[in-house]
């Protein structure tokens, strides 16, 4: 039996298997040049029909039309009794026993109110849970490419982690066990193929705090939802450990000597901070939780800064900042709404008719009302995961480029936006002040000072995040070369073998 470490991310996950000596990537998406990495988002779709809806709602529409045959059993007695002849009477008579027939053909009614209700509804009216037991599974490159293509067959849950901390509402939180367990079997299965033996045993990446507003009591939630679906997906033994702390394992391999280091983990989701004793006498110390020396995290990822610069950079061309005849501005949470993709209840009413309608009210109220027509589009065609997922891509291109020209023909033909590494570096003011803000608690809620810096996570490749957080706030601490995207798997994957070796 084998034990694995998964580093469960907001935008990406991967897994990882580590013999004593060596690490193991396991292959999770062949179609991605880091063949190790996936999306983590899902598309749940259906290839066909719609599944049959509720019980409850067949029962409702059932009732519904009974009450349209009672009121047609109603008008034929009228005319039954109002007829002047015989055969306009019988005529009226056989009207009513036929309509009676169908008010008690309970069997026929429900086929009848279930083709009516498949006939109107569309994939958005099937609740989530409903989604997830009915429909089929799409992961990584293939899911977002069905999702481009055919965004109307399903669902795309951009990122599935980012809900585990927050109020879920009936139905949500089973939905997201049996989601999960669907990413984490398929995970479980990869590994088994390419390791020729069974696993059984996986420790888990968790942020310090998980995404959402409920603190501990979100925390809580968000392990037993990772549990449950370990469990439900084919894991005997699950584990979880915190995502600083497991790179800092990964960097511990490296170091000669005992040494005080300050992990800055900046994810898709979330920001975690470190500060731990590391040594090579204790590579094989299975707790090591009095090497903790600080710890703390928020929900400061990378996420948030694709979603700025969408606000900052973009919205602005989609008719964000114009003014009404009347001088009121354009609400601006048309925008905040957009980007909403980690908020299920949020971005399902920005794609509401009702919000669809309010928009186009707006935008005959405008001297521009071409720009709110790009809005109208992203709404009508729900194209926000797209935007998003754009606005990423942005991000990573400026970290090697001064200037790019962002392509949004999705939108409108020829629709393309500038963005500079001055834009983007705006962009993320706001957001960088809270994380230094995290840094310098860590700092100050540990008891010894550190002595080196290892920051890690898709955003720490950043040259804006580099010079904030090394150059310009801890220039005096040394900084420790490390594999940015990797780390923390393979910190859970060493975690993973001393687990199945104790």
């Amino acid at each position: 039996m084998a034990a694995i470490g998964i580093d469960y991310g907001t935008s990406n996950s991967e897994a990882i298997y580590f013999d004593g000596q060596q690490h193991h990537f396991i292959t999770l998406d062949p179609s991605q040049e880091s063949a190790n990495k996936i999306r983590s988002s899902v598309f749940i779709y259906y290839d066909g029909e719609l599944p049959r809806p509720a019980d409850s709602i067949i029962e409702a529409k059932v009732t519904q039309i009974k009450g349209a045959i009672s009121q047609q059993i109603e008008k034929a007695k009228e005319g039954y009794y109002e007829a002047i002849t015989p055969d306009k009477q019988q005529m009226f008579s056989d009207k009513i026993d036929e309509l009676r027939a169908q008010f008690h053909n309970t069997p026929a009614l429900q086929r009848r109110a279930i083709e009516v209700l498949l006939e109107d509804m569309t994939v958005q009216d099937v609740p989530l849970h409903r989604l997830v037991e009915t429909g089929e599974f799409a992961f990584g490159e293939e899911g977002f490419r069905r999702y481009l293509k055919t965004p109307e067959k399903g669902r795309l849950i951009y990122s599935p982690k980012n809900f585990l901390g927050a109020n879920l509402i009936a139905g949500q939180h089973q939905a997201f066990v049996g989601m999960i367990a669907k990413q984490l079997e398929f995970f479980r299965l990869s590994a088994e193929k390419q390791l020729q033996q069974s696993v059984d045993t996986a420790v888990i990446g968790r942020p310090v705090k998980f995404h959402g507003s409920r603190g501990e009591e979100g925390n809580t939630q968000a392990i037993d939802i990772m549990t449950q679906a370990a469990e439900k997906a084919g894991f005997k033994h699950v584990e979880f450990l915190e995502e600083p702390i497991a790179a800092a394992y990964k960097i511990e391999r490296t170091l000669d000597k005992h040494t005080n280091v300050l992990v800055i983990d900046i994810g898709g989701g979330t920001t975690d901070i470190c500060c731990i004793k590391l040594s090579p006498s204790k590579f094989a110390n299975l707790d090591r939780q009095q090497d903790v020396l600080s710890v703390t995290g928020a929900r400061l990822g990378g996420m948030e800064c694709d979603k700025n610069l969408i606000v900052k950079s973009i919205a602005p061309t989609m008719g964000q900042g114009l003014l009404t005849y009347n001088g009121l501005p354009v609400p601006p949470a048309y925008f905040s709404d957009m980007c909403a993709v980690d908020d299920i209840p949020r971005l399902n009413q920005f794609f509401s008719d009702e919000y669809g309608l309010e928009i186009a009210q707006t935008k005959s109220l405008v001297k521009e009302p071409e720009l709110l027509e790009r809005l109208l589009v992203v709404q009508e065609e729900k194209l926000s995961a797209r935007l998003v997922n754009s606005s990423r891509l942005a991000k990573e291109m400026l970290s090697s480029k001064e200037h790019i020209t962002l392509p949004l023909h999705y939108i409108e033909t020829d629709y393309d936006v500038d963005i500079s590494t001055e834009d983007l570096n705006k962009s993320m003011q706001s957001w960088l002040t809270k994380v230094k803000r995290l840094v310098t608690e860590c700092l100050a809620n540990s008891a010894e000072p550190p002595e080196m810096l290892f920051i890690t996570g898709g955003m720490s490749l950043s040259p804006i995040v580099k010079k904030e957080l090394h150059e310009l706030m801890l220039p005096h601490l040394p900084l420790i070369e490390g594999d940015a995207f990797n780390s923390v798997c393979e910190g859970l994957a060493i975690q993973a073998a001393k687990l199945a070796n104790r």
